[in-house]
């Protein structure tokens, strides 16, 4: 009679368990017959691969290379790799299979002198890869605490279950252990983030539920690593659980409101670091958002989901640092030094002029960089005023002019012929004038990139304005050495422009000594 049941159970096994099939964790499951030699309980068989006359394993003194062979055959190297895979399989199994005796040795169903007594149903689990496990355990339990078992036990009224083609044979052992635990929440402390998610893969295919409150609890109340991250939002997309995952993915999922704020956000972020009173916290955070910015510029991949940062706020903040620097300089140009201390505001000078550079950076690394060059290009009366302030008190704001030259000179900037001719005009002199404090005073200055974004910036312009300009640097550069910018370089592209190639027409070609407006 148990031969009868057990053949009707096979028969009936493939329509059985679609609930698993849909979770994606059993590719192929039935409901079969135990083994003709049931396993015992303290016992874990691991099926051997298949031995063959001609296999590696047999014949592996026989394929070592003979010693009048300089190097092994194609062959033997094939056979030689095919039985170091094969030890290698031999050696997965073993630990597999010690990993699994372990966690049998200490469960509850292990116990017959326990109150649930022998149990009374034998379940078999076999991977896909042969591997097979078989215990006794208590049909009670499963029923009470799995709808997957209730159903199937109650449909086959069989002793005897086996779950085949499982593709994690030690957490489905787990999962099932977990099933006879009272307090699930302190059975599963400790364990990592990539064990829960696969005892809650099992507990969902089962329908354990006490199994997946509680392993949705323990992920909703540890921290992830950024990759532990990535695994849980996968993981939990993927099982048909969505009613149940809303407080796990509350630490990671943004409201729809979050991004129509975005703007606002950065906006109070930018503004504090400006405002900051802290000299070391403001460098600290201003280096954080540049990188976080910067990285989400360049993620090509997720361009839908890019912060969307408004050039109107950027240059909301560039007309309040501006503002500052006017303020700064004309209070300078006519304080009393007995009434106040110089280096004081020339403090403040620097720290608005160090803030605009930093709005500025982001600006170009947003691409948004165009509309500022005119508003540097247009501030006659800071240039004016710059120049009535001593060189080592105002060379930080010509820093921002050597910015805009790198960036247009890369071509990160476009901006029209007439505009680069104005940011030249309005802000070169102050850039020669501070060159050699800039040199000296800053590791972080590389006077080549200075050097080449000012000679390829010149370069964009018609050339009458080329040689104006370039001439009246050779002037300079004789008297000045090493603390005007040496653009010689360029110098040399405008002669043969002018005098070796001839592109242009002879009458444009005339050389006037001129000096460029101010």
């Amino acid at each position: 009679m148990a031969s009868e049941n057990n053949h009707n159970t096979c028969s009936k096994s493939k329509h059985q368990v679609s609930a698993m099939i849909k979770q994606g964790f059993i590719s192929d499951p039935f409901l079969g017959p135990p083994s003709k030699t049931p396993l015992s309980l303290s016992r874990v068989s691991v099926s051997p691969p298949p031995s063959y006359p001609n296999s590696p394993i047999q014949t592996q003194n026989q394929i070592r290379p003979s010693p009048s062979r300089s190097s092994p055959t194609l062959f033997e190297m094939m056979s030689e790799e095919q039985t170091r895979e094969s030890k290698q399989t031999l050696e997965t199994r073993h630990r597999l299979q010690e990993r699994i005796s372990r966690v049998l040795a200490e469960a509850p169903f292990r116990n017959p002198d326990g109150f649930l007594g022998f149990g009374d149903v034998k379940l078999t689990i076999t991977a896909t890869d042969g591997f097979t496990v078989s215990m006794d355990v208590h049909k009670r339990v499963l029923a009470d605490k799995s709808r997957f078992f209730a159903e199937k036990l109650r449909r086959s009224g069989s002793h005897s279950v086996e779950i085949c083609e499982v593709d994690d044979v030690e957490v489905y052992v787990e999962t099932l252990v977990l099933m006879y635990c009272e307090d699930l929440k302190r059975k599963l402390m400790g364990e990592e983030v990539s064990k829960i998610l696969g005892l809650l893969k099992v507990s969902a295919a089962i329908m354990f539920d006490a199994g997946i409150i509680s392993c949705l609890e323990y992920l909703e109340a540890i921290p992830w690593s950024e990759e532990e991250e990535d695994k849980v939002v996968s993981h939990l997309s993927e099982l048909q659980i969505q009613d149940s995952v809303t407080d796990v993915l509350q630490r990671v999922s943004a409201e729809p409101s979050m991004s129509s704020r975005a703007d606002d956000i950065l906006l109070r972020l930018l503004t504090g670091v400006l405002q900051a009173k802290d000299d070391k916290a403001r460098r600290d955070m201003k280096t954080l958002i540049s990188r976080l910015l910067r990285e989400d510029a360049s993620d090509h991949s997720s361009y839908s989901n890019r912060l969307d940062i408004s050039k109107d706020t950027l240059l909301h903040l560039c007309h309040g640092c501006l503002s500052s620097l006017i303020l700064c300089l004309s209070e300078a140009t006519c304080m009393d030094e007995s009434r106040r201390d110089r280096g004081v505001l020339m403090g403040e000078i620097a720290r608005e002029a160090d803030n605009m550079q930093w709005i500025v950076d982001i600006l170009i690394d947003r691409k948004l960089g165009d509309e500022f060059v005119k508003l540097w290009a247009d501030q006659k009366e800071l240039a004016v005023l710059h120049s009535k302030i001593p060189t080592m008190y105002r060379h930080e704001i010509s820093r921002i002019t050597a910015q805009l030259c790198i960036a247009i000179g890369r071509g990160h900037i476009l901006v029209p012929k007439e505009t680069r001719y104005s940011l030249l005009s309005t802000w070169l002199e102050a850039l020669y004038e501070d060159f050699g404090w800039m040199r000296r005073a800053y590791r972080s200055v590389d006077k080549k990139l200075v050097e080449d974004g000012l000679g390829q910036t010149i370069l964009t312009l018609p050339l009458p304005q080329q040689q104006t300009i370039l001439l009246n640097w050779f002037d300079r550069f004789l008297n000045k050495g090493d603390d005007c910018p040496n653009i010689q370089r360029a110098f040399e592209v405008w002669w043969k422009r002018a005098f070796v190639r001839r592109y242009v027409s002879e009458s444009q070609l005339q050389i006037t000594i001129s000096d460029y407006p101010n």
